[in-house]
């Protein structure tokens, strides 16, 4: 024992040795506030903040029911969870490390020196042990490691929640794009019903010799091309369901989602007090700073490698001639022993991978700003977004209403003879586009919404928006 002493004294006089570098979390020149809305300021990463269950502010319970169903059984979810499961096991695993290493060992054994004899002067021999073996951990190598396990799967839990984000996102999108599908459809068909009564027109007066025939030509091509379009749209329907049919975890040819005769579009508006703060609750972000994290604990594992080794053991057992005896027997084995062990020459490969854990937390920490100034841009963006389509839309109705007046009149005039029925195709596919036009920005306007929300990691509303307010926020707006 004074020799295990003797070993373990110079290693434990290091043992209060730091090897990794503190780790601050890497600073991000961040913008007082967003130029697309006033009194909104900068953000840190906070991804344990509840995201809410955001698709509730569009108040459709279609989609909300879809939704459910994607966090439920939709299998990029499920891989994300089953790798931050595997991360959470494995620092488990490393974090073993820090306690002794227990085995239990039995065998027994019959030899006889004489190989041609019956049998009558063999031995046997039984024997059972039990040892135990130690690591400390005196220059931080398994804490280190510890810590980088446990950095990545914090990482993992971020890209989870990435993945319900992302894909609850594109369900919404698919979702909407639909619905608009829907309207689009009955908005034609509409339309179309319009076109067979000019073309019914159109031959009435064709047949009482007041027109030209070209006029019923005009009135079957316009008819025709139309119900052509109408068409594509109900493949493209049909493409949108299957997508969804996919995000909820189900096979394409056993989902339907039947046609909602109640579905307007609901944009959700943004309230001009919510804190930019929110973004802090966006999972890229958090995962690419725990990235950073993890590479900087790995530096702290290679730097450890300079360091000795030192191991403890202990066995004990005992030995009987057969099993009844072996509990009772006065014959016992015993060993204490400890290792030490130092690379003394490895042509500086130790060197090289500090220098590469090194390089890769840099490279960890250039990911994590570029990620971050890349989701300040991306809720520019939408902010800008969501403030350009609300006044296209209010245009595009305007434009809308004066088409719809003006198809009719047109319609009107040509009853009359007093115009020809090209300005009659005319003023009908004009206000057709218009109808369309505005339909798609209504839905334009929800697809931004739920950029913006993607974008800002989750819902402005109930509790994770008021963990973030602030008292002058609060009382200002």
């Amino acid at each position: 024992m004074n020799r295990i002493r003797l070993i373990l004294l110079p290693s434990l006089l290091l043992a209060g040795c730091t090897v990794r570098p503190d780790y601050v979390r890497p600073q991000v020149q961040a913008p007082a506030s967003f130029k697309a809305e006033e009194g909104w300021a900068a953000a840190a990463p906070a991804d344990h903040i509840d995201r809410g269950r955001w698709w509730q502010l569009f108040h459709d319970s279609d989609l909300d029911m879809l939704a459910e169903r994607a966090l439920a059984a939709n299998q990029t979810i499920a891989q994300a969870e089953a790798n931050y499961r595997a991360a959470r096991y494995a620092t488990r695993e490393d974090r073993a490390s820090l306690f002794p290493t227990v085995d239990l060992s039995g065998s027994a054994q019959r030899a006889a020196t004489d190989l041609s004899s019956s049998g009558d002067g063999a031995s046997s021999t039984y024997q059972v042990a039990i040892g135990a073996s130690w690591e400390p951990d005196l220059f931080g190598r398994i804490r280190q490691t510890i810590n980088n396990a446990q950095a990545t799967a914090e990482a993992r839990r971020a890209d989870l929640a990435s993945a319900q984000l992302s894909i609850v996102g594109e369900l919404a999108t698919n979702y909407f794009n639909l619905r608009a599908a829907d309207a689009e459809i009955a908005l034609v068909e509409k339309t179309i019903a319009g076109y067979e009564r000019a073309l019914e027109i159109a031959t009435n007066r064709y047949n009482s010799g007041i027109v030209a025939r070209t006029d019923v030509f005009q009135a079957q091509s316009q008819l025709a091309s139309t119900r052509s379009e109408l068409e594509g749209l109900r493949r493209s329907r049909r493409t949108y369901e299957n997508a969804i049919a996919v995000l909820v975890g189900e096979p394409a040819s056993s989902f339907s989602l039947p046609v909602s005769a109640q579905w307007a579009p609901t944009v959700p508006s943004v309230p001009a007090g919510v804190p930019s703060t929110i973004v802090q609750r966006r999972p890229d972000i958090a995962s690419a700073e725990r990235s950073v994290a993890a590479a900087n604990a790995t530096i702290g594992v290679e730097k450890s490698a300079f360091f000795p080794t030192i191991s403890l053991s202990a066995d004990a057992g005992t030995q009987a001639s057969s099993v009844g005896k072996l509990f009772s027997s006065a014959t016992s084995l015993w060993a204490l022993g400890a290792s030490l062990a130092e690379t003394i020459f490895d042509a500086g490969a130790r060197t090289a991978r500090v220098k590469q854990a090194r390089a890769s937390y840099d490279a960890a920490v250039a990911g994590y700003k570029e990620t971050v100034l890349e989701a300040f841009q991306d809720v520019e963006d939408q902010l800008t977004a969501a403030q350009i389509l609300a006044r296209q839309e209010q245009h595009l109705r305007e434009a809308s209403i004066a088409a719809d007046k003006s198809e009719t009149t047109t319609l009107n005039q040509y009853r009359e003879g007093q115009i020809t029925y090209t300005d009659v195709v005319t003023a009908q596919a004009t206000a057709l586009t218009a109808r369309r036009s505005l339909l798609q920005a209504s839905v334009d306007r929800q697809t931004a919404a739920v950029a913006l929300i993607q974008a800002l990691g989750g819902s402005w509303e109930g509790e994770s928006y008021q963990l973030f307010e602030t008292p002058a926020a609060s009382g200002g707006e």
